[in-house]
């Protein structure tokens, strides 16, 4: 009799165990070898010569253009000398707007201009008006040493 109660109950538990037990989810499954979209190469070209010149150029099946030349400017001249490269990019954006952008590098720095890019707002008139008449009227050596007296106290 103690063995038949003792066998009801574990039946009875064994069936009520599921209900208790933590659920836990399956981790995701990775995929070993990531999935990546080949994008062919339409046309390659790439120059370099004697001079240090070059230029070079791509398109890609997805849209991408890209195109730059570069010389030495100045070669031979020390401290005059000064690398110039300039070129332009365009593609696509995922938002399906046309970008295109046009650069050059050179002694000033680098420079790049595009539609797409932010510009800052107009210089309000009475600061254009002020910076024209401090361009128009520079102050003399003694107005700017008393200027500066009149800040030292």
């Amino acid at each position: 009799m103690k063995s038949l109660i003792v066998l009801s109950a574990l039946v009875a538990l064994s069936y009520a165990a599921p209900q208790f037990q933590p659920k836990y989810q399956t981790q995701p499954q990775y995929q070993t070898q990531p999935q990546y979209q080949v994008i062919p190469i339409i046309r390659q070209n790439q120059e370099i010569n004697p001079d240090g010149s070059y230029q070079w150029s791509y398109e890609t099946g997805n849209g991408i253009n890209a195109q730059e030349q570069g010389y030495l400017k100045n070669a031979g001249i020390k401290d005059a000398e000064a690398q110039v490269a300039q070129g332009s990019y365009s593609y696509t954006s995922p938002e399906g707007i046309p970008i295109s952008v046009t650069y050059i590098s050179d002694e000033n720095g680098f420079r790049a201009e595009g539609a797409h890019f932010p510009t800052p707002p107009p210089i309000p008139d009475a600061i254009a008006r002020a910076l024209q008449y401090i361009a128009a009227n520079p102050q003399t050596q003694q107005q700017e040493n008393q200027y500066q007296q009149g800040f030292r106290g």
